[in-house]
């Protein structure tokens, strides 16, 4: 759940969310404003004309008179009005008395007020008040209550709808996101399989005049780039090795001649000599062949259910008398009636690298561990552990390199090549292999899914 909610689809369906309601809020402030303001102008107008029909402002007294006329004549007039004398007294109207702080600037105010023989309590109202030229004031509005109620019920109308718009809102985020992750994950996808050894996966394409089309047409060229280098570097590598094999064998096969027609010792070491660095030629040839071949992903048909406990119990009937030859021990456990399908040649051959090197780099009267259990989700864990100088953690991408060999190692026989076959051939299976420090010593573990 935390990881979720640090993700870019969290942050993607919270901002669709907020934008929605966003512009929810923002149509209910308008559809108010706009019904308000209509309100308010159409009082605005009303008093004014009120104003405008009253008689001469400079005849107080006929001024009175006509405003009680108006009044008596319309009992349920929506009119508020007021004329007081210069001490503030009251002439005429409806009110009690002035609203305290109304300036006399004539311009519109909306007000609480009370009015005589009107509505129990106070009513919302537009009113402006001006000077008289006896010093009086006139004050003149309308009642806008009832003007307010189509507002107040849009208002409400718009807030309901605003509330059932909240869990919609929410689930087009949730399908905007879904949408964009289903992209995001056909192209992912695509990258997976390509990072596990399948160059032929591409993108599938929509037809959609998109970013995502165009993203997923840039990657598709440049995976038709990349598998194109990697089969001619495969084709020229390949042929290579094949081609040099053969001169070998035939170097091979001359030397051993050699040796068995001569009688003189020296020349017999030297040719010994020469016979030992020929085999570790063909040996370094054949791995760079099988290396190429898993990571090209040959060998994922001959896959099969394989017994894997006895796969690794025959592994150390094989290597424990070569352990006792070091001074070293060889123990080995599995869990019964552990099956896997795997490549059962390969992954034995993964796993007599892994030991072989475990005997060359450790220590003597070490102990050299072989494990297979189960993992979780189905998936198989193979482990070769030892009790030597191990690998440093910033030595290790060195040492899986091809022909990576560190400066302790050039001491020893060999190329190079021992942990990036076991790397191919977990990389055959989608796997991965891990190098982990085993206190003291190196753990090399095979993660099969």
């Amino acid at each position: 759940m935390r990881r979720w909610l640090r993700s870019s689809t969290f942050g993607f369906v919270v901002l669709v969310f907020l934008l929605q309601l966003a512009s929810a809020a923002a149509i209910l402030l308008t559809v108010r404003q706009m019904t308000a303001g209509e309100a308010l102008r159409v009082a605005r107008v009303h008093a004014m004309h009120l104003a405008a029909t009253l008689p001469d402002p400079h005849d107080p007294v006929a001024l009175a008179e006509s405003i009680t006329a108006r009044l008596r004549a319309d009992p349920g007039t929506d009119m508020v009005i007021l004329l007081t004398d210069r001490a503030g007294r009251v002439r005429a109207g409806n009110l009690a008395a002035a609203p305290a702080g109304l300036p006399n600037n004539g311009r519109a105010h909306v007000l609480d007020l009370e009015r005589i023989g009107g509505r129990r309590g106070p009513e919302r109202v537009v009113v402006g008040a001006r000077e008289m030229p006896d010093g009086g004031r006139l004050i003149v509005g309308e009642v806008i209550e009832d003007d307010f109620a189509p507002a107040v019920i849009v208002e409400d109308a718009m807030l309901g709808a605003a509330l059932l718009a909240l869990p919609l809102a929410l689930l087009g985020a949730v399908v905007a996101a879904r949408v964009v992750n289903a992209r995001v994950a056909r192209i992912a996808g695509t990258v997976q399989a390509v990072a596990a050894g399948d160059l032929t996966q591409r993108v599938p394409l929509a037809g959609a005049n998109d970013a995502f089309e165009t993203l997923a047409r840039g990657v598709n060229a440049m995976l038709q780039r990349i598998e194109t280098l990697v089969g001619e570097l495969r084709l020229v590598t390949d042929g290579l090795a094949h081609d040099l094999r053969s001169p070998l064998t035939r170097l091979r096969a001359t030397l051993d001649r050699a040796t068995a027609s001569t009688d003189d010792p020296v020349a017999s070491a030297a040719l010994d000599t020469v016979a030992v660095e020929a085999d570790g030629l063909l040996r370094m040839l054949t791995t760079a062949l099988e290396i190429s071949r898993a990571e090209a992903g040959i060998g994922r048909a001959a896959r099969s259910d394989t017994d894997v406990a006895a796969l690794i119990e025959d592994l150390a009937e094989l290597y424990g008398p070569l352990a006792e030859e070091q001074a070293q021990s060889l123990e080995w456990r599995a869990t019964p009636g552990l099956h896997h399908r795997l490549h059962r040649e390969l992954v034995g051959q993964a796993l007599a690298n892994l030991i072989d090197n475990a005997l060359k780099y450790g220590r003597a009267g070490g102990v050299v561990t072989l494990s297979a259990v189960a993992a979780a989700e189905g998936g198989l864990e193979l482990a070769v552990a030892d009790a030597g100088a191990g690998i440093a953690p910033e030595d290790r991408a060195a040492a899986l390199r091809r022909f990576g060999r560190l400066d302790p190692a050039r001491q020893q026989e060999g190329a190079g090549l021992g942990l990036s076959l076991v790397a191919a051939v977990a990389g055959l299976h989608e796997g991965t292999m891990d190098l982990e420090d085993n206190r003291p010593g190196l753990r090399v573990v095979l993660h099969l899914p």
